[in-house]
């Protein structure tokens, strides 16, 4: 079932998410509705948050980034789409580089946002499982805007503020519902009508 997405302005997304302790059958299907939901959205990523659930929980698909990157630095990844339970950085290069970012709470807009170029993410799959990915350049920056939706950061909290303030307006329009996507969104309780601007 694809879930309206949480748009800018649902303090939802300001939450810091509660780590997950059980495997239960309503995870296993929020787990299934978020791939649809990402899928349907054309997404890289979507956290439990952007579909109103504050939990640690993220699905990405990294196949796009992974085939963007030169062949000897494509990392190891494990079939996709992938499940994130609890996800931690264990690691982050010194490095960094800057990555346009968009996000679908908020959508139209994207920014530059600098993070470490490479990062180390240790999870537990949707069997429980500990796992841990290694992500560089651009399956890094998923990742990381990930964890961060996990936390109640957006990638335009990472801007100056003179760059915020210049979006000041953009964002504005989205907390009114102003904003037309292909895929479902809401603030709160209140359905933002999919495909024009209401």
């Amino acid at each position: 079932m694809i879930l309206p997405i949480r748009a800018y302005g649902d303090p939802v997304l300001r939450a810091k998410a509660q780590e997950i302790h059980e495997n239960t059958p309503e995870l296993q299907k929020l787990i299934d509705d978020m791939i649809e939901t990402m899928r349907g959205a054309d997404g890289a990523g979507l956290a439990a948050p952007q579909v109103g659930h504050s939990i640690r929980l993220f699905v990405a698909d990294l196949t796009p980034s992974w085939k963007s990157l030169a062949p000897q630095d494509r990392p190891k990844i494990p079939r996709q789409p992938m499940v994130l339970i609890n996800p931690e950085i264990v690691q982050r290069s010194e490095a960094t580089a800057e990555f346009n970012e968009g996000c679908l709470s908020i959508p139209g807009l994207v920014v530059p946002v600098r993070r470490p170029i490479r990062v180390s993410v240790r999870y537990l799959d949707r069997n429980f499982n500990v796992q841990t990915i290694e992500g560089y350049s651009t399956i890094a920056s998923v990742l990381q805007h990930e964890i961060d939706h996990l936390d109640g950061v957006l990638n335009i909290d990472h801007l100056s503020a003179l760059s915020r303030a210049r979006l000041r307006g953009q964002l504005r329009k989205i907390e009114r519902g102003e904003v037309e996507t292909p895929y479902p969104m809401q603030i709160g309780e209140t359905p933002i009508k999919s495909g024009s601007a209401r």
